[in-house]
């Protein structure tokens, strides 16, 4: 076990300037410095570190993230049980709807877009694979918060809070306890306007056969056509017979 002071400091700067180059897109030797309080020359030996193995390319005076990581990305999603029992399910229901729907699981308290279809969605820009989203304010959060045990879904609010993003987001406790109480009586979540004005969502929880949850799948739209029977009715009925075959398909996996 390595336990050099120095040895970690050097991975967390590799690290910080895998995050700045993923937040930002390309940065360079100054700006590295500035944002993680290191010396130039620091930054321009670990940028150089990424760059021989292929982690990061630079263009000209400029860096960015090179399609190494895009390649590690994959091939740890190929590695999850859930999306590959639901990806073809996912694919389907976009078909069906035109709408973009999104498959998500929870990690550190944070949901992660694993797998979506899009088919031309005005909101497709918004849905990159790998995003990280808060619970709270999204259908898809809730509907595995809802699932989650009480002192989980304590943790998540400790570490992350209840950020209000729009008027609509719910920002207390309270509040949140209703919600996932309706949502664990009814089955399904909602979002309406309480991430993004003039979005509506609605999802449903995926579980495992001890009700354990695995993720959750959504699908989200314009607020003036998401409403009504389409919100209410429509997209539930579709989106509950999409769960059934999902965990119809992983009742019968060698994966679980």
């Amino acid at each position: 076990m390595n336990d050099d002071p120095d040895q970690r400091n050097s991975d967390s700067t590799l690290l910080g300037i895998i995050s700045l180059l993923d937040k930002h897109g390309t940065v360079g030797v100054t700006e590295v410095a500035d944002q993680l309080d290191i010396a130039k020359s620091t930054a321009h030996y670990h940028l150089n570190v990424l760059l021989r193995n292929d982690f990061v390319i630079k263009d000209e005076t400029k860096y960015k993230l090179g399609t190494k990581l895009l390649g590690i990305g994959i091939q740890a999603r190929r590695r999850i049980p859930l999306f590959r029992a639901a990806k073809e399910e996912i694919s389907k229901l976009g078909s069906k709807t035109n709408e973009l729907v999104i498959l998500s699981i929870e990690e550190r308290g944070l949901g992660v877009y694993l797998h979506k279809s899009s088919n031309g969605s005005a909101l497709d820009i918004d849905a990159p694979i790998g995003r990280t989203a808060t619970l709270h304010n999204r259908a898809l959060g809730k509907a595995m918060l809802a699932y989650f045990p009480e002192e989980r879904v304590d943790e998540i609010i400790d570490q992350h809070g209840l950020p209000e993003t729009t008027d609509r987001t719910i920002t207390t406790r309270e509040q949140l306890d209703v919600e996932l109480q309706r949502v664990r009586k009814e089955g399904i979540a909602f979002n309406r306007e309480e991430h993004i004005e003039g979005i509506n969502g609605v999802a449903v929880p995926i579980l495992d056969a001890e009700g354990n949850v695995l993720g959750a799948v959504s699908i989200a739209g314009p607020a003036d056509r998401f409403q009504g029977s389409t919100l209410t009715e429509d997209y539930p009925y579709l989106l509950s017979k999409t769960r059934n075959t999902i965990e119809l398909e992983i009742e019968h996996s060698d994966d679980y």
